[in-house]
């Protein structure tokens, strides 16, 4: 009898000690960061530049998977929706976590419970950039001209419902001037279009607007957050050109399904701060345009999502728009 309790109380040691020790090794085999955007894009660098430091950090391979679409919702969803081992993640803009429940009345995934913020990478100031044909070259300047051919100007944006289109319908609302969305999939495509001068104007992430503004061929009108950037110093912010209350940025983090463990989800998120804390891995960041945040503990990054959360909420109120 004695030698049958010692195998049974061997065997469950052994089965209730595996998948601690499972979750302590993680991970165990490569890693699928979503990007719910087209190559190219400015979540798509990031994303990789992410990828490459975790496939470092964690001594296994992490491979990007672009899954565009609908606003982010198609990539979105599946990762709400996988197996929740820490083995598909998302790489993604704030919009599909915070805007996307606000403006569409139906949507695949639930970003409150089906996924969780990880964390976050940077939070993005835009640049109101417009193609040289336009002869405004201050904000007031472009104010006037919009008034005086209303209904002439076109500003695109990665796609509908993003923080791009929201910064262009906020400028319409705060100037009292007409300007024609145009949609695309990506940023990519968007610039190219202002670029060759098929629309006037966008709202581009610093990253993707910087190259075309220092070789010219672009225009700076102003910058969406409060404060000016170092990359642009003599730049104006919006708020200052004569709309104070006028700011908008996007953040872009890591994110998972709801159900990780709490050991997966440790694991990855101090993989992540020292992607932060790491000086080689800022200044790769600060020297593409994406200026890094610092490390933040999970209390920190739901505090910032939840106050993120709730400004816009008061700007898609003020805006009236829904996009069902």
């Amino acid at each position: 009898m004695r030698k049958w309790a010692l195998i049974w109380l061997a065997l469950t040691i052994m089965l209730t000690g595996a998948p601690q020790s499972r979750a302590a090794e993680y991970p165990t085999r490569p890693i699928r960061l979503v990007v719910p955007y087209v190559a190219g894009g400015p979540t798509d660098v990031l994303g990789r530049m992410v990828a490459e430091y975790l496939s470092r950090d964690l001594k296994q391979t992490v491979f990007i998977e672009n899954k565009a679409g609908a606003q982010g919702a198609i990539g979105a969803e599946v990762v709400a929706h996988v197996e929740p081992d820490g083995y598909t993640l998302l790489f993604t803009a704030s919009s599909v976590i915070e805007l996307n429940p606000m403006l569409y009345k139906k949507l695949a995934y639930d970003p409150d419970h089906e996924l969780l913020v990880l964390a976050i990478i940077t939070d993005l100031p835009s640049i109101m950039v417009v193609h040289p044909t336009v002869p405004a070259k201050t904000i007031a300047e472009f104010v006037a001209y919009a008034k005086d051919k209303p209904g002439t100007l076109n500003f695109g944006s990665a796609g509908t419902g993003g923080v791009g289109h929201l910064s262009g319908e906020m400028f319409k609302h705060a100037a009292g001037i007409e300007m024609t969305h145009v949609p695309y999939k990506g940023a990519g495509p968007a610039l190219a279009d202002l670029i060759s001068g098929h629309i006037q104007l966008t709202f581009e992430t610093l990253g993707t607007a910087l190259p075309p503004i220092r070789a010219g061929l672009l225009r700076p009108l102003g910058v969406t957050s409060r404060a000016r950037i170092p990359d642009l110093p003599d730049l104006p912010t919006i708020a200052e050109s004569g709309y104070p209350d006028y700011s908008a940025t996007v953040w872009y983090g890591v994110v998972g399904p709801a159900g990780l463990s709490a050991q997966v989800a440790d694991a990855l998120r101090a993989s992540i701060n020292r992607a932060l804390g790491d000086e080689a891995f800022r200044a790769l960041l600060i020297n593409t345009g994406f200026p890094p945040l610092k490390p933040q503990s999970e209390a920190d990054t739901k505090k910032f999502v939840d106050a993120d959360r709730s400004r816009w909420s008061g700007i898609v109120k003020t805006l009236n728009i829904t996009l069902d």
